[in-house]
């Protein structure tokens, strides 16, 4: 879907590229679709992986915060005769459309799809101007509204966590002092900043916006705090032998399903300067090996899967344990609601 070598997001600077499911092979091997089950596509994008589980015999119940994602995939819908019930939603909510009996697959996709980065009004790429949106649901608060109503130190805070830029005081500062004299209102407005501020240097392989734009993004879209509503979703909605495949694109993401599926092993914690942590029945067990990257051939062809990790989990007949959000260490950031205007 989006991603560049180094665990960042390339979704940022990244030009026009034909969609392509990453590791789709690999997923549909951990998924396991076949005539009968019910997967749940908690990424719709463009279809890729839906319809690779549909010609699997599988029905599908696909979810995407995208109104344009749910219009383009009409014709997806309309080919399937009934099998797949395509919904505008997040996919934290996706235990709400479950079936009463419970999902025999979850697979989630966590990236930018390509025909979001695409389009200029989106307000995704810097390379391509537009408004500076980045919303995927197309509603709520925008880019804009973070950049121009933020205070700085929140500023410094999502750049440094969310983008791992290592310039986010200067950045954030430079940004103050130029939103009062006039407001960010597009990409290239920011991205010119940026650019200013820390030039790029000959050694450096992205641009010197890439990471505050990934960070806006992830910021704008709740992206880590929905993966981890998601991951707990999924496990209240899997039936015993039900298959949660995700895929992630940079390393907070693939963090934050590590944690998870660790924490769900069932296995003790502690070490010889703490006390045992009593154990806890498995909910999940691996499939396969316990992370599975893109092959050489498949980064050749397809260069945002460079970065792609796909991590993979069988559910149990243990219960599903409260959400423990704790589990993933996700800082304090600034509040949504409050830049909104």
């Amino acid at each position: 879907m989006a991603a560049n070598s180094g665990g960042r997001s390339s979704d940022a600077d990244g030009g026009p590229q034909r969609h392509i499911p990453v590791l789709l092979r690999e997923v549909i091997a951990a998924l396991e679709p076949a005539p009968g089950k019910i997967i749940l596509d908690g990424t719709f994008g463009a279809g890729g992986y839906t319809q690779a589980i549909l010609d699997q015999g599988a029905n599908v119940i696909a979810l995407d915060r995208d109104p344009t994602a749910i219009t383009s995939g009409q014709a997806i819908v309309a080919a399937n005769g009934g099998r797949l019930n395509l919904i505008q939603s997040q996919f934290s909510d996706l235990a709400k459309h479950a079936p009463e009996g419970g999902l025999d697959g979850v697979v989630l996709d966590i990236g930018v799809s390509s025909m979001q980065i695409d389009e200029a009004e989106r307000g995704f790429s810097f390379q391509k101007n537009g408004p500076l949106d980045m919303r995927m649901s197309a509603s709520g608060v925008s880019a804009a509204d973070v950049v121009n109503r933020a205070k700085v130190g929140d500023l410094i805070r999502i750049f440094g966590f969310l983008g791992e830029e290592k310039q986010p005081g200067r950045i954030a500062r430079a940004i103050e002092k130029r939103r009062a004299e006039e407001p960010f209102r597009t990409t290239r407005d920011l991205a010119g900043l940026i650019e200013i501020v820390t030039p790029r240097k000959a050694k450096d392989k992205i641009h010197p916006a890439t990471r505050v734009f990934q960070a806006l993004r992830v910021f704008v879209n709740d992206e880590l705090g929905e993966l981890a509503q998601a991951l707990f979703a999924a496990e209240r909605s899997l039936k015993p032998g039900g298959r949660l495949v995700v895929v992630t694109f940079h390393s907070l993401e693939d963090r934050i399903v590590k944690k998870f599926f660790s924490d769900r092993s069932g296995k003790a914690a502690g070490s010889r300067h703490l006390p045992m942590v009593e154990d806890k029945p498995a909910i999940f067990e691996n499939i396969g090996k316990p992370m599975i990257a893109a092959s050489e051939e498949e980064a050749e062809l397809n260069p945002r899967a460079r970065s792609a990790k796909l991590r993979a989990g069988l559910r149990t007949t243990a219960p599903a344990r409260a959400a423990d959000f704790s589990i993933f260490e996700l800082p304090d950031l600034a509040s949504l609601e409050k830049m909104g205007g």
